[in-house]
């Protein structure tokens, strides 16, 4: 039945991503009209987030924000389906790498780095504007589909202009069979763990856990950290901004790089919030009375 559907949705999807932008555009104004509209999708998850995230925040202008994100919403849908088929030359006019100084340093150093995101922005056509540099050979770290067919495409997708994945459990494994060239492994590092053992930060207001195998990989293998925001500018055009987060990760304590990238992103989600992803879950886990507040920041 997998296979049914996948053979079934495949030709849709290829024709969506053949669409021109302007095209893509009135599509998801039609599904923002439909599953936001008269669906609903997740709108009280969306906005259970955004009133717990910014308390301060008046129920009128949360809506607002809400309705804003939605609308982002069904364009990252689009956008994500049209890097099956989006050219380099498409890639270049719309994402703009503003200073690419940060990568081209540690390249010249022969050091492999360590990029850590979050799920702001369009991180899909980031990924794949990087493919188009020639500096590091990137690596995105994933979580393969339990649909095979389907996953095969989202690989197919990620890696066509010359990415790599490794599977999240394979990270470490990956990273070190590749120590011989060099590389930037991205960790979207943003999504809800496991409790056991993560580290509790104060996030947007709230009690937060967050992977800590990024901090601790970074540490270990002392690999530079770099902050990657991919900010709109526009409908369709984004800018990639770089900060050189933890330089000397080694000579960090891995939580410390964690609590960086947590207020880094805290503070981009503040300034565009539209653009993160409210419909995910991120809160579905609390801290246990038992564990140890020592870590939070």
């Amino acid at each position: 039945m997998k296979g049914i559907a996948y053979y079934i949705s495949l030709p849709f999807i290829y024709l969506v991503s053949l669409l021109p932008f302007w095209l893509l555009y009135s599509l998801s104004d039609f599904l923002f009209v439909i599953v936001y509209g008269l669906v609903g999708y997740r709108k009280k998850v969306v906005f259970s987030n955004l009133r717990n995230s910014f308390p301060q925040k008046s129920e009128e202008e949360l809506k607002r924000i809400q309705r804003k994100f939605y609308r982002y919403f069904f364009d990252l849908i689009v956008e994500t389906l049209k890097t099956l088929t989006i050219s380099p030359r498409q890639l270049r006019k719309r994402i703009s790498l503003r200073d690419p100084s940060i990568f081209q340093k540690y390249h010249e150093q022969n050091q492999s780095i360590i990029i850590v995101m979050g799920h702001y922005g369009n991180w899909e056509l980031g990924g794949a504007r990087f493919a188009l540099e020639p500096y590091h050979k990137l690596f995105v770290i994933y979580h393969p589909l339990r649909n095979r067919y389907f996953d095969q495409l989202i690989y197919k997708m990620r890696t066509r202009l010359g990415n790599g994945l490794y599977p999240m459990k394979d990270t470490l494994r990956g990273m070190l069979g590749n120590k011989d060239i060099v590389t930037a492994t991205a960790f979207i590092a943003d999504q809800s763990p496991s409790v056991k053992g993560a580290q509790w930060l104060d996030f947007l207001n709230q009690d937060t856990p967050f992977f800590t195998g990024t901090g601790k990989i970074a540490n270990k293998l002392s690999y530079p950290v770099v902050y990657a925001s991919v900010k709109r500018t526009k409908r369709g055009h984004y800018d990639i901004c770089l900060e050189d987060l933890a330089p000397h990760s080694s000579k960090l304590e891995p939580e410390e790089i964690l609590t960086r990238f947590a207020r880094k992103l805290e503070e981009d989600i503040r300034e565009m919030p539209e653009i993160w992803l409210w419909s995910h879950r991120r809160w579905k886990h609390k801290r246990k009375a038992n564990e140890s507040t020592e870590k939070h920041a």
